[in-house]
């Protein structure tokens, strides 16, 4: 069973910078497209990026555009989220996701594996 876990959240200033990973354990991360997602208090969850199981094809949702980088390491079995520019409206839980390959990498795919997720919190 491949199991996720985030790390690298934090408490950073607006205009900070942060950088999440996601580490497999179970099985090769390789094999699936992985999505970051966040969920704000009182908010529903929102897909931010997603990235191909090869690596050559990503999506971002708008707001994140310009401002976050994903990207993975197959040898290390990661996937890293660069957070540039950050704002109080990023503020959130962020998790990792596993969808399976034969699903398109896309944001609305259906992810089938779930870290526990990482607290960022962008405040002055």
């Amino acid at each position: 069973q491949l199991q996720l876990v985030e790390s690298g959240g934090g408490l950073v200033q607006p205009g900070g910078s942060l950088r999440l990973s996601c580490a497999a354990s179970g099985y090769a991360l390789n094999y699936y497209h992985v999505g970051w997602f966040r969920q704000a208090p009182g908010k529903e969850r929102e897909g931010v990026s997603c990235i191909s199981s090869s690596g050559g094809t990503t999506n971002y949702a708008d707001s994140v555009k310009g401002r976050f980088t994903i990207s993975r390491d197959n040898v290390k079995n990661t996937v890293d989220l660069q957070m540039n520019s950050l704002e109080p409206e990023d503020t959130a839980v962020y998790y990792c996701a596993a969808a399976h390959p034969w699903h398109g990498p896309e944001l609305g795919s259906p992810y089938d594996y779930w870290g526990q997720g990482t607290q960022v919190t962008v405040s002055s």
